[in-house]
């Protein structure tokens, strides 16, 4: 493979790269590279969830969204979520289960995003970073699914966690 590197940041870097098709043929693709993440839905004791309002720069505006983070480098999938889980929640799990791994913009960037549900929670501090806003609001499982139905939750890994949330515990 060929690769020529187009950008390297803190969060993630950019070549293009030469890649083989199936059919053999050769074809230059611009490629982000990343180095994964987690999120995680943490599901409080009476069916209530919590989403955080976040301000996202990249599109100038807040997203409903559950906790997620990039993993660090050799960080395990369920440290990033249990980290993000209580940085920028304020909560600490007891249960956390893994529902689903999701490659979310496959077109241009190999980022994973390993998503989970987190239970039996209690409150810690908040250790939010300094270029992080965020609103935290709980409420119910079901209005969270109007949400998304709404078209108010927009984001694709919120959306995701939640539907499957939601089917596992119906009504609620």
């Amino acid at each position: 493979m060929k690769e020529t590197p187009l950008f390297r940041g803190r969060i993630f870097s950019v070549a293009r790269e030469e890649h083989a098709l199936p059919d053999g043929r050769r074809s230059d693709y611009e490629i982000v590279r990343h180095p994964g993440g987690a999120a995680v839905l943490p599901l409080l004791s009476d069916d209530r969830i919590v989403l955080l309002h976040q301000f996202r720069p990249a599109i100038g505006e807040s997203l409903w969204e559950i906790p997620a983070g990039r993993l660090d480098e050799g960080e395990a999938p369920e440290a990033c979520a249990i980290r993000e889980l209580e940085e920028e929640a304020g909560y600490r799990a007891e249960c956390l289960e893994k529902i689903a791994e999701i490659y979310p913009a496959v077109g241009y960037c190999d980022e994973l995003i390993h998503l989970f549900v987190a239970r039996n929670l209690t409150q810690v501090p908040y250790a939010r970073e300094h270029d992080e806003y965020i609103e935290t609001v709980s409420l119910p499982l079901s209005e969270a699914i109007a949400m998304v139905q709404r078209g108010e939750i927009r984001d694709a890994k919120t959306q995701l966690a939640l539907l499957m949330v939601e089917k596992q515990n119906p009504g609620a």
